[in-house]
């Protein structure tokens, strides 16, 4: 008879902050960890997909000399934008990686992107099978239900709005909360009563596993649970 294994499915979503400069680095050192156990004896493998920043190289460099430098993590990058790379080749990339780091930048053209090119199917595979998925920014909030996002592709650039998200994992969430923290919470007091969403500071980060929250990462920020009670907002920090 078989032995059934469970798939442990986990996303790591970073509120935000600035790889080059190393700010999220507890933060990264706790994926690293996890990209070793999951590589087990081999060296561990990070594949970097920076849609939403439309491919910008000096980005996957940061991601690189962050990852590889300080965690000898093998670094690899899976362009879709220009057409550097074709969907077998990436999809080579995918069966190596011990994790996936999703990038920051435009969230909405990063999805279409990524449905028109296929990678979402990719990304979706990997996910089950039990890769780490864990991004930052527009990488941390594509996967839920109703983001706060901005994007090019909305009529008024550089305004946030509520969008929908992937939905693989339930609820509302905000990147960035320190800075949008007024804007998020008004939209928040005029949702019905007993909505509930996620506000993750830069330097935060959230991690759950099969779809539940089961802890907080901290280099500096905080991440919140708000909730609606009768338009009143509660807040408090997970």
């Amino acid at each position: 008879m078989e032995k059934y294994i469970e798939i442990t499915k986990r996303i790591i979503a970073i509120g935000g902050g600035e790889l080059k400069t190393k700010e999220t680095l507890e933060i990264d050192r706790y994926i690293a960890g996890l990209a070793r156990e999951h590589a087990g004896e081999k060296r561990p493998y990070g594949l970097f997909i920076g849609t939403a920043s439309h491919d910008s190289m000096p980005y996957f460099n940061s991601f690189r000399k962050t990852y590889t430098s300080v965690f000898d993590i093998k670094a690899d990058v899976a362009l879709t934008v220009y057409g550097e790379m074709d969907l077998e080749k990436i999809k080579g990339k995918f069966e190596k990686a011990d994790f996936i780091y999703v990038g920051g930048g435009d969230t909405l053209y990063m999805l279409k992107r990524w449905k028109e090119f296929g990678l979402l199917d990719l990304i979706r595979d990997a996910y089950e099978r039990g890769v780490i998925i864990c991004g930052l920014s527009a990488g941390a909030i594509c996967w839920f239900e109703d983001i706060y996002t901005d994007s090019e592709l909305v009529e008024r650039e550089g305004l946030y709005s509520m969008q929908k998200g992937l939905g693989w994992l339930k609820g509302t969430i905000s990147p960035h909360y320190n800075e949008r923290v007024a804007d998020f919470d008004e939209i928040m007091t005029k949702m019905p009563v007993g909505s509930c969403a996620y506000g993750i500071e830069n330097l935060a980060a959230l991690e759950f596993v099969n779809g539940e929250l089961t802890k907080s990462i901290s280099c500096g920020g905080n991440a919140y649970l708000i909730e609606n009670r009768a338009n009143e907002l509660h807040k408090k920090i997970i």
